[in-house]
């Protein structure tokens, strides 16, 4: 596959079993070719994506000494402010020449959960800031729960069956800032080759080169949205309890040509976790003879802490 297929998320909610089994084929076939597509009819208004532009730009142009006190020790940077360079590729040393901030859950009726996620970082200086990032991680969210509900259609599952597994989920919205690049990087690039831990990630931003996806054939393949969409891809979380019949693509965004270094980049991901007791497990429909099971059983939390341990964001 030498580009990345397009669905509307309007033809699920339709109302019309046909359109509604028309996009159930298409976002499977697109997981299980590529493990991406590129997403409209979302529910983020015009209006909001740009009003979380223009909060995020405000940060990052704070002074860094104002940036640094948003940076919350013992936490694995889970919610607040993460540094230049902090966070690297699984398998390299090198940190991505990125800075970003995390919202987390803003958790209903349950204390249990409450307890075990960190509180969100409210930003001081910047009134709006907080309540736009909550208004777009609750319009994210609810554009990941439909497609979840397409893919368990998918999958031969009821509609509803990870309903409840992201209902207060550990998801994180992740505005990104890629600075300018002032000098030549070693060994570095904006983001290094890897993938999601997550279920799925619904990636604002995607509308510049930069972003790339390798395809089976190793081949790596541009990823460019329209502003109108979204780009969503699998996460390995998904790929594990499917027993990879869903992909989870590789994916990374390169250095700009030269001339654009001295321009910054902006992205902004939304990484849709369940709560963390969900088993992983394969399930039993995605193993037979010809894909036997390639994983071994764990839960949505222990899979989170190992990796977040390989990222070196959490001490083992």
């Amino acid at each position: 596959m030498s580009a990345i297929p397009s669905v509307n998320l309007e033809d699920f909610v339709s109302g019309d079993p046909a359109r509604k089994q028309k996009f159930v084929k298409e976002i499977g076939a697109a997981f299980e070719d590529i493990g991406f597509v590129a997403l409209s009819g979302h529910f983020l208004s015009d209006e909001l994506v740009d009003q979380l532009y223009a909060e995020i730009k405000k940060f990052f142009q704070l002074p860094q000494d104002v940036k640094d006190t948003y940076e919350i020790e013992g936490i694995g940077g889970q919610r607040g402010y993460t540094s230049f360079g902090k966070e690297h590729a699984k398998g390299k040393k090198e940190g991505d020449l990125k800075e970003f901030w995390h919202f987390g859950q803003y958790v209903e009726n349950n204390p249990t959960l409450e307890a075990e996620y960190p509180d969100n970082v409210t930003v001081s200086e910047l009134p709006e800031f907080n309540t736009v990032g909550k208004e777009t991680y609750k319009m994210l969210e609810k554009t990941a729960q439909y497609v979840l509900r397409a893919l368990a259609l998918h999958l031969g599952l009821e509609e509803t069956y990870f309903d409840d597994y992201i209902k207060n989920g550990n998801s994180i919205l992740r505005p990104i800032h890629y600075p300018p690049i002032t000098q030549e990087p070693k060994n570095a690039v904006r983001a290094a080759a890897h993938g999601d831990i997550n279920l799925i990630t619904l990636l604002m931003g995607a509308h510049g080169k930069g972003l790339q996806v390798q395809n089976h054939e190793g081949e790596w393949v541009d990823a460019i949205a329209r502003p109108d969409q979204l780009m969503i891809n699998v996460g390995d979380m998904l790929s594990r309890l499917t027993n990879n019949k869903l992909k989870s693509t590789i994916h990374q965004v390169v250095n700009p040509p030269r001339e654009l270094w001295g321009t910054s980049r902006y992205s902004i991901p939304f990484f849709m976790h369940p709560v963390s007791d969900m088993p992983l497990n394969c399930l039993e429909d995605c193993i037979d003879e010809e894909h036997p099971k390639a994983f071994e059983d764990t839960t949505a939390g222990e899979y989170l802490h190992e990796r977040l341990v390989e990222l070196g964001l959490v001490k083992k």
